[in-house]
């Protein structure tokens, strides 16, 4: 009787860890949705499982080495004024930004993987890839709610071309995954650089005018 009185308080209390484990996460997304002055790390643009469909004429070797980066210091460079991503996060002011596990991350794509002539590579990623794609970077020195834009796919078209990218926030002392969104932009701009970093300035838009609103309505009561 002894030993089934304490196999049933060992079970119970790692039921309660559970729960209060998910509590935790549940209104950590809940406080940052309704606390403007909680804080935002941006964290950069993670290319690491990125394609690049139908376009046989990029160089994936200059992509990987120069510019997943250049991508990645045009959007720190330009904020806010092209890139504001407080403003879409209604953060009230500035952001924090740190993309060196990001980069560190890029900087360990295989070239030879980037790109694809298969269509469905634009939508091949579910939010298991995404939580597994997190728990690789290197941020659990931070503490706080983390932003990763996951590129997924760049597709290249004749008349249009569009980029998918999954908007992650994070809690990133856990590395849980507290929100993964997929979009698709259509890309625009002169060069490789601009064409397709234009997929973040368009989500970054697309989430201030309209999906923080319905996440805030969603996460946030």
């Amino acid at each position: 009787i002894m030993k089934r009185v304490l196999n049933s308080k060992w079970i119970l209390a790692v039921l309660l860890v559970i729960v209060s484990g998910a509590t935790g996460y549940a209104q950590s997304l809940k406080d940052f949705f309704n606390d403007k002055g909680q804080s935002l790390t941006y964290l950069g643009i993670d290319y690491y499982l990125n394609r690049l469909i139908n376009d046989p004429g990029g160089n994936t070797t200059d992509i990987k080495n120069r510019l997943y980066a250049a991508m990645n210091e045009v959007v720190i460079n330009e904020m806010p004024k092209n890139y504001d991503v407080a403003g879409a996060f209604n953060r009230g002011g500035t952001v924090n930004t740190d993309i060196a596990a990001v980069s560190a991350r890029n900087e360990k794509v295989d070239s030879k993987n980037i790109a694809s002539s298969n269509d469905a590579d634009f939508s091949r990623l579910s939010e298991a890839d995404i939580a597994a794609e997190i728990k690789a970077l290197d941020i659990k020195s931070k503490d706080g709610i983390g932003l990763v834009f996951v590129m997924e796919g760049m597709k290249k078209e004749e008349k249009k071309s569009y980029g998918s990218v999954w908007v992650v926030l994070v809690d990133m002392k856990s590395k849980k995954v507290l929100l993964a969104e997929r979009m698709e932009q259509e890309a625009a701009g002169f060069g490789f650089r601009n064409f397709w970093v234009s997929i973040i300035k368009k989500s970054l838009v697309e989430i201030e005018k309209k999906k923080y609103k319905a996440w805030r309505s969603k996460y946030g009561s």
